[in-house]
């Protein structure tokens, strides 16, 4: 009876456990995909120029609850403690032009870097559906961590991934 249970339990979860897999391009230990992007200053930055640095990408978009409820985490718990220990951060808005990241970032207070994505180019280069997502590049270049919406507990796991990749 308990085995059934539990199959069933299986089962019924399937769906959640493959949409994450589902909509990844990039995998773990893959050399992440570099792009060119405009920052909402207006300035271009380049991924292939943060080799030798961890960076943590974070795919957004201003409309997207969970989205809102991540960004302010993402300045207090990984901006500020990691900035002074070399993190790179590049908040990348799915969809929007300069001049909305630029206006999101203002009315946010967020300090980190924002780039625009207006035509998505840079997200499918790493899924295909769900937001937000963060993607932590090594300084080999290579994806260490990913996560997929916003869950406090994964959250934390990130955080722990960021530190171990920063060398406590």
């Amino acid at each position: 009876m308990r085995l059934s249970a539990f199959v069933a339990l299986l089962i019924a979860l399937l769906p959640a456990l493959t949409r994450a897999a589902e909509g990844d391009i990039v995998k773990l230990g893959q050399i992440a995909p570099t792009f060119t992007a405009t920052t909402a200053q207006g300035s271009h930055v380049d991924l292939a120029g943060s080799k030798g640095q961890v960076v943590l990408l974070n795919f957004f978009a201003t409309w997207c609850p969970p989205c809102k409820t991540e960004m302010p985490a993402l300045e207090s718990q990984v901006w500020a403690p990691f900035q002074s220990r070399g993190l790179v951060m590049f908040a990348i808005g799915r969809e929007h032009s300069v001049a909305e990241v630029a206006a999101y970032k203002k009315a946010n207070h967020l300090t980190f870097e924002f780039l625009a994505d207006p035509d998505r180019s840079i997200y499918a280069k790493y899924a295909t559906e769900y937001i937000p997502r963060c993607y932590l590049i090594g300084r080999d270049g290579q994806v260490k961590f990913a996560t997929i919406g916003y869950e406090p507990a994964e959250f934390a796991q990130l955080i722990a991934a960021i530190d171990r990749e920063l060398g406590h």
